[in-house]
């Protein structure tokens, strides 16, 4: 028997299309459970409709390259974007408020990179009782929502755990322990990288255990010290894996400190333009890269989408990719490593 028949617009058509261009260690796929289709999946049908786009920390270069993506698909196709966001990650009040205001203005949609996997959910349920379409990017949340665009952090952790241990063994130690280097305990998308990781870790390097895991709190400074703490505790660490790239700018930067680049090697996630430098000096060996320029863009054409009816993906994972010194000048690599940006 035939399934459903869904609708996409021209922009999720040709975006999707662009997921073949970069290979990368974990396949980018759209999945829906939507029971039917209908409108016109052409930009007349989402001119002017008026979406709101919250990220997660305006003082991210990851998250300024989402507002460039979002930018240039409301320019694309008609749709009026307002760019908002908290200073920090860890600021999820702001967000609700940022929300709140969204709901006032009377949106018709808004895509939103949540700070939270569950403090939300109640303005979000709000918003769409109120008629606004909502798009959840990069953080899953718990309630319902018309649609999610994100990385399978799992697998892309499991990537980066790999990574290491294939650098581990290069070295001739798997027997020991490394440092897990997080951001903020409690995000799924963080929890979803770790557990990915060690499985990664283990499947190779069965010998090699996470030995101690630090919060930062998603500040460098900080970061760079809990992995200097680390490395002068335990003297044998054999490695580092930073799940995002706060953690990745502050491992290196503890890294080059202590002389330790030929001897600790470091996967971190997400690119920056830091963390890029601390790839080509060596301080980090590895970064497993996402695409939030696909995030903003896609998250306002999905937006837009639902607000004229048509059926966005309930999930939409566009893939993230290895990078290191053999691969990073690569045309299709480097355009992820340095993407536009767009600040507010």
């Amino acid at each position: 028997m035939k399934g459903p028949r869904i609708k996409f617009s021209l922009g999720l058509v040709a975006m999707i299309g662009l997921l073949a261009i970069v290979v990368g260690a974990v396949a980018g796929r759209a999945s829906t459970s939507s029971s039917g289709g209908g409108g016109s999946a052409g930009p007349a049908a989402v001119a002017g409709k008026q979406v709101d786009v919250i990220i997660k920390a305006s003082d991210s270069s990851f998250w300024q390259t989402m507002l460039a993506g979002a930018k240039k698909a409301g320019a694309d196709f008609g749709v009026k974007v307002s760019l908002f966001g908290p200073t920090s990650e860890t600021d999820v009040n702001e967000q609700v408020q940022l929300m709140e205001n969204s709901i006032s203005r009377g949106v018709d949609a808004v895509a939103i990179a949540s700070n939270s996997s569950d403090a939300l959910n109640d303005v979000i349920n709000r918003a769409r009782k109120a008629g606004i379409r909502v798009i959840t990017v990069d953080n899953p949340v718990t309630t319902q929502t018309d649609g999610f665009i994100g990385t399978d952090n799992i697998k892309a952790g499991e990537a980066g755990g790999t990574r290491l241990c294939d650098l581990l063994k290069k070295q001739g130690r798997t027997q020991g322990q490394v440092l897990l280097e997080s951001s903020v305990a409690g995000i799924q998308v963080l929890k979803d990288r770790d557990t990915g990781f060690k499985k990664g870790l283990a499947t190779g390097c069965p010998g090699v255990k996470v030995g101690t895991t630090r919060y930062n709190n998603n500040d460098i400074n900080t970061a760079a010290g809990q992995v200097n703490d680390t490395i002068t505790s335990n003297r044998g660490l054999l490695g580092v894996f930073a799940d995002n790239n706060i953690s990745g700018v502050g491992a290196a930067r503890a890294i080059k400190d202590n002389s330790a680049t030929d001897r600790i090697p470091v996967v971190a996630f997400d690119s920056d333009p830091q963390e890029n430098a601390a790839l080509a000096d060596g301080t980090i060996d590895a970064l497993v890269v996402q695409n939030p320029y696909f995030f903003g863009y896609q998250g306002v054409i999905e937006a837009a989408m639902a607000t004229a009816r048509n059926f966005p993906p309930v999930k939409l994972d566009p893939g993230a990719v290895v990078v290191d010194k053999s691969n990073m000048g690569q045309p299709d690599v480097a355009r992820l490593l340095k993407p536009p940006t767009e600040k507010l």
